[in-house]
Order: C-alpha cells, then structure tokens, then sequence
C-alpha cells in the first residue's frame, strides 16, 4: 500500500471512531485518561529505552546540546506527561454544554451546544511530550487525533502512542482515536494537510519553517501561529517598579519561548528617569539591545536597530528597543510590526491601558503583566495544544474548549412555523 493510501485508511478510521466515541460521557473519557497516565508510569523503562534510539540518532546527527535536552525522556519528564493526563481528566469536560438557551416568541427555545471539532492532524516536531498532550487534549474535547512527530522522536513517539491506545481499548473507547503515523518521510506531512474528506482540522507545532510549509499548503483548516514577536510597551504614566520587573521578566525569564518579549517601546517622557535603569538591567541579565536613534546615545553598549530588528523573533539574548512620542506612536508600532501573539503595556492611567486593550491586534493584550503569562496553564485552561494567532474560531492559548465549536439547537414540543 502507498503512502496515500495508508493516511487516507487513517483518516477513514479516525473518522469512524470519532463518530462512534460521540455516545460516550466524562466518566469514560477521563477513565482514558487515567489509564494513559497509569500506563506511561507503568511503562518507563520501555518508554526510555525507545527513547534512547532517537538520542543516539541525534547524538549521531551532532544535534547540539539544547536539542538533545527536549528530545530527552527521563522519568521526570515521564512523570510530568502523567501528571498532565490527570490533570485533564479533571477538567470540566466541555462537550454537551449548553449556552445562551433562551426563549423565542413563537415558544421555542433557541441555544447552543459545544460539539467536538472532529478530526484533527498534529503535526509537531522534537518533544516526545507533545504526543500525551495532544492525545488527553483531543480526548477529552470528543475528537480523534491522527499524530505525526518529528523523525528526530519517532522512537519515543511510536512507543508512548502505542501506550495511550491500550489505555483507549481499556476504557472501552475506539483505539483509533489516537493514532501515530510511524514514518519519518516528509511527503506524508503534505498529503495530511490535504485531507480534508477525513481531517477537519490541522494543528502544528514546532519551527517556523514547518508552520510556514503548513500554512502555506493546506487545504484542511489550521490552528497555529507563525512566530511570536511580542512587544513591552512603557508608558509616560508607568510606575517605574512596575516597569523594571516586568520588561525583565518578559524578557529574561526564559529566552526561548514565543512569548518572551522581542521589542521594547518606551515613551520618550521616560527617556531620562527610566531608559537607563531598564536598560542597564537587561544587559546584566546578557541581553543585547539594537536601540533606535533616539535611544542609542543613552544606551551604553547597545548597537543601532535596523528595520529588520523590529520585525525579528529571536529567540535568544537581544532585545530591540525604540522610543515612541505617544501611545498613538505605540500601538502603530506593535501593529505593524507585531505577530498578533501577545502585547503588554506597563501604565497606571486607565484610559491608556483601555486604549491599548481595544487597538492593539493581538491574541492576548495585558496590562502591567509579563508576556510569558500566555500559556493554557496560566490562564486556566489546564493545558493547551498550542497557540492560535487565527481570526477565526479561536485565538490565544488553545485548551479544551478551544477544540470545540458551538451548534445551535432548539427545542420545541410540537412547534411548527406559521
């Protein structure tokens, strides 16, 4: 069998199983989850020792240090994916809710009902976690996930997949709700985002030339967000203390992350009492700052921004920086520069931060708080699938509601239109 057919059986199974989960209430959906978790503790030494063959491919390939770390399952991080199904299963289950349920003048009543999504393809790269997260996640939202790991965790992927699809069968709910694609070649990536007889949604995970390619090429919707260029803006009414600890801890706190703050705007009002102090703090903290005109002469160290400085992710120690004339000069900044992921502003006067709140194009906008605060598990979702920078469906974090949609339903006893 080629490889198109082998997806598409794929995705007629994880069609049917879908369908014939649709009967099945919370108490067994969060039995699966329970079940995986009991079953990746029960598992660790197998778990890691299929691991160990993707670590040695990597060591082999001369993959750097930080790579191998992500690939990298010890029982720490075993435990964690554990914790994290159980976690889920605590969750209030979404699916069945009703909402806005209201009566109409001819006598029915009109609402809506959350509904699973239906098929979704993940398509990710490196951490062997992603494959338990995605799984409980697609669970518990009444979906069917069809998996497909990067070939750097194919090992560690196939093996913990193959233990979440035991605790399924032990639930007594359709094994073919996770499904792992167990190849590494890369055509079956493009064939997966083309399925839209059998997926209905496509969600990646992983680097922006992967996110690029997807979005690019699909024909099945995608839940996603390119890159995270997420700017602190400091305002003329900033309370200085405030400002300092969150610039810091937005931008220093972890370097790597697609919320870690990329650009810094300060107001030129503050150029004398607090562009220094922010300054200098950061560079202790190993950040290189690319100033613009403006801020470069007070700036020590720091080297001239270009217009590519502005637009950049980098996703390590550098920071662009530029001295706005007013919050009108702020938020045109963010959103012309800006990925829609997540913007802060660091104020004390409330009609500038209701301004920033309804202007700035973003998924999540805060006020006085970090930018590392976007995460599922910050605000509450319990855990997330990813990030959405979309316009449609859902944006931000992407927990278990997210992977619903809302059907309107009405209820009558008899009704007939006159």
């Amino acid at each position: 069998m080629d490889l198109r057919s082998e997806l598409e059986k794929i995705g007629e199974r994880a069609r049917s199983a879908q369908r014939r989960s649709q009967s099945a209430d919370s108490a067994a959906k969060d039995s699966a989850l329970r079940s995986m978790a009991e079953f990746l503790r029960r598992d660790a030494d197998n778990l890691q020792r299929a691991n160990r063959k993707d670590l040695r491919s990597a060591e082999e390939a001369g993959k750097d240090a930080a790579f191998i770390d992500r690939l990298c399952l010890d029982e720490a991080r075993i435990e964690a994916m554990a914790r994290g199904l159980e976690e889920i299963a605590a969750l209030p289950d979404p699916v069945g809710e009703i909402t806005d349920l209201r009566y109409r003048p001819s006598g029915i009543q009109v609402g809506h009902m959350r509904a699973p999504l239906g098929v979704i393809a993940m398509i990710y790269e490196s951490r062997p976690n992603v494959t338990a997260d995605a799984a409980g996640l697609c669970v518990k939202s009444g979906n069917a996930v069809i998996l497909r790991g990067g070939s750097e965790s194919l090992h560690s992927n196939m093996a913990i997949a193959e233990r979440l699809r035991a605790a399924l069968g032990k639930a007594n709910l359709p094994l073919d709700l996770v499904q792992y694609v167990n190849t590494a070649e890369r055509e079956a990536v493009g064939i997966l985002i083309g399925m839209d007889r059998y997926v209905d949604v496509v969600i990646p995970r992983g680097g922006k030339g992967l996110i690029s390619r997807v979005k690019a090429d699909a024909t099945v919707p995608v839940i996603m967000h390119l890159h995270g260029n997420c700017h602190v803006y400091v305002d003329a009414d900033a309370d200085p203390r405030k400002a300092l600890r969150v610039v810091l801890n937005s931008k220093a706190q972890r370097l790597g992350t697609c919320n870690t703050a990329e650009s810094l705007l300060i107001h030129q009002e503050r150029m004398d009492d607090l562009l220094g102090s922010i300054a200098t703090a950061l560079q202790e903290k190993g950040i290189e700052i690319r100033a613009c005109e403006r801020g470069l002469p007070r700036i020590p160290g720091a080297i001239a921004a270009t217009e590519e400085d502005y637009g950049t992710e980098y996703l390590g120690p550098i920071i662009s920086l530029k001295v706005v004339d007013d919050l009108d000069a702020a938020i045109a900044h963010i959103n012309r520069y800006g990925s829609q992921h997540t913007e802060s502003i660091v104020t004390e006067n409330y009609t500038q931060a209701r301004r920033f709140l309804r202007e700035v194009d973003a998924s999540s906008v805060m006020v006085n708080a970090s930018t590392r605060f976007a995460d599922g598990f910050e605000y509450g979702l319990g855990a997330e699938i990813g990030i959405s920078t979309n316009r449609l469906h859902v944006r931000g974090p992407v927990g278990l509601e997210g992977l619903t949609l809302q059907k309107w339903i009405v209820l009558g006893d008899g009704h007939i239109r006159s």
